[in-house]
């Protein structure tokens, strides 16, 4: 979330370069839905653009911002996390899968049994859902998402689980205090991590550089 539809705007396709950036530099299938990731975060904060001009209320774009934002990210977090760790990592990352896919299974019910308010609040948007037990579903979001990126071990995703942790942190008592949305500057950071764990992956033992043609000839 950013504080203006411009600012939305221009941060969302900035970030959507760079997840660009990182997918074309993945050289792992397993390492693609994390690389991906700055793509669906750039996509969420252009979506966000169409909520500001609607001036929130409960539109198409407000229940897009919702669904990638709650169950979406819940799940791809994880998962990402478990595709891109090592076998001997992946049973214990295979616990925050199931934990985040019983999340978005709640928050995936909450969607489509309540509508989706979105409000202006200054320099800020405030998203009204009816969640049950919504400490639990939260706790539940935060256990998968975070969880699953500090305990991968992979550096760069420990690296860019506590900026997470830290940057929601800061956001929500921003936010809170209805002064500023800045979530859009931590998936900008988020999205410039993701590049660099990207290219340090090629470098890593058995990563063979992509093939590559040329005319009248290959290159193996």
């Amino acid at each position: 979330m950013c504080w203006s539809a411009k600012a939305d705007l221009v941060a969302g396709a900035a970030v959507a370069a760079v997840g660009v950036a990182c997918v074309a530099r993945a050289r792992r299938r397993t390492d693609l839905p994390l690389a991906a990731l700055p793509l669906l975060l750039g996509a969420h904060q252009i979506v966000e653009s169409a909520v500001w001009d609607a001036d929130g209320g409960s539109g198409p774009a407000t229940l897009a911002w919702a669904v990638i934002a709650m169950p979406l990210l819940a799940v791809w977090v994880p998962v990402g996390a478990w595709c891109a760790a090592s076998r001997r990592a992946r049973p214990r990352l295979s616990v925050f899968v199931v934990i985040g896919a019983v999340t978005a299974a709640a928050l995936g019910h909450a969607l489509a049994a309540h509508s989706v308010t979105a409000e202006i609040r200054g320099h800020t948007l405030g998203y009204v859902v009816h969640l049950p037990h919504p400490q639990l579903v939260i706790a539940g979001y935060l256990v998968a998402t975070i969880g699953a990126l500090l305990l991968s071990g992979e550096r760069g995703l420990v690296v860019l689980g506590v900026l997470v942790a830290v940057g929601a942190l800061i956001c929500w008592t921003l936010w809170e205090l209805e002064f500023v949305s800045t979530w859009c500057a931590v998936a900008a950071l988020s999205s410039v991590v993701l590049f660099f764990w990207v290219r340090g992956r090629d470098r890593e033992p058995g990563v063979r550089p992509r093939a590559t043609a040329g005319r009248g000839g290959s290159a193996a």
